[in-house]
């Protein structure tokens, strides 16, 4: 297994993050005063859309230190003539028709949008799990740029893409010889919006880069609306069973902290989480011994992990010493999640509704949410 883009992913779809709600369509100020309409965002956080007189302008703010810009977007129609007088920022003119996208994440959602056809160029196509896009990989109408931390620039050369998608790290920098090509770099922070709808939110802005503004916002609107619909019928129980997630990475676990996505996941869903007082917005590393220490008396745990076959409650309480003193996994209350055989990381991000759904069912199985079958998680054996 390679190791590090594992990680990446991992990063990408499980770690923390920060949550606040917007909304609303006000007018805002333009370029030279011009008049400019705002596409009303509701929950994310690190975007803002507004569109302007022949170009859609996305400012992404950097996650990492809120009082600053991390990329401004210029989206403009392929069908006419750039306006004159543009405001700076990068140029990307829409809808993208050879897209090079780095995460399984987005290809999955470009897919889902109705926009395969401009996806010419992937990273790391061993965790891209789609049908028709691997068969697209494989007889070469999708070119394979390797591994997404150390891409094939000559591969990207003869490619020679409209933009490229991917996801940042704090301090990335300007890409090293990628960014010197040219072409317009999109960095999709939607995975450091704290509020699963947040990040949701953000295929507003992808649906905008591939001419599927209307179908981004149907589905999001789907997804919104199931989404709440699934927390009001949790919205007043009483009992709130306390929830751990996953398990030692090395010598750390990392839990989620008061304001992180999953922090939100397990609220919205009507559990308890042991490290709510952590009001970090991304997740905590600890020890197993404080976890042990927190969450011993955990009622419900949730496990992530990938391998050919599924964990069993005996493999698990073998992998660590601390694992069997923990009360979910003395009352068989724990819950697998085989990565490998799942969609978990490419769904999850853009269809939360659909893990929160699970989450409810297992936490409050006497509420009607509750489904014959769970799609991630399942009771371990």
């Amino acid at each position: 297994m390679k190791f590090l883009p594992t990680i990446r992913l991992f990063l990408s779809v499980a770690l923390p993050l920060l949550v606040s709600c917007k909304s609303g369509n006000a007018p805002v100020s333009g370029h030279d005063g011009e008049a400019a309409d705002s596409i009303g965002l509701r929950y994310a956080e690190n975007l803002k859309l507004t569109r302007h007189d022949g170009y859609v302008k996305a400012v992404v703010r950097n996650p990492w230190d809120t009082t600053k810009v991390l990329h401004t977007y210029l989206l403009v129609p392929d069908s006419v003539d750039l306006p004159s007088g543009l405001p700076e920022g990068s140029v990307v003119r829409t809808p993208m028709k050879r897209a090079l996208i780095y995460s399984s994440v987005h290809n999955s959602l470009v897919t889902e949008l109705g926009a395969m056809e401009a996806i010419k160029g992937v990273c790391d196509a061993e965790y891209i799990h789609q049908p028709a896009l691997v068969a697209r990989i494989a007889d070469g109408t999708v070119v394979d740029c390797g591994v997404g931390t150390s891409p094939n620039i000559e591969k990207i050369i003869r490619l020679n893409p409209d933009g490229i998608m991917l996801s940042p790290f704090e301090n990335s920098g300007t890409y090293g010889k990628l960014g010197q090509l040219g072409i317009p770099i999109i960095e999709c922070a939607d995975y450091m919006e704290s509020s699963p709808l947040g990040r949701a939110e953000w295929m507003k802005f992808y649906g905008l880069l591939f001419g599927k503004e209307d179908a981004a916002t149907e589905m999001f609107e789907a997804t919104e609306n199931e989404y709440n619909s699934l927390k009001e019928q949790v919205a007043g129980v009483e009992s709130k069973p306390k929830v751990i997630i996953d398990r030692l990475y090395g010598q750390l676990w990392y839990v989620p902290g008061g304001n992180s996505t999953m922090g939100c996941f397990i609220r919205d869903a009507g559990g308890a989480n042991p490290f709510d007082t952590y009001s970090r917005s991304g997740s905590v590393g600890l020890s197993g011994e404080q976890v042990l220490y927190q969450a011993s008396d955990a009622d419900v745990w949730l496990v992530r992990y990938s391998q050919s076959v599924d964990k069993t409650l005996k493999e698990l309480a073998a992998d660590n010493a601390i694992y069997p003193q923990f009360k979910a996994l003395k009352q068989k209350r724990v819950y697998g999640c085989n990565t490998t055989h799942t969609t978990f990381y490419e769904e999850v991000p853009f269809h939360p509704q659909w893990l929160l759904r699970d989450m409810i069912s297992i936490f409050h199985p006497e509420l009607s949410v509750q489904q014959d079958s769970t799609r991630y998680f399942t009771l371990m054996k």
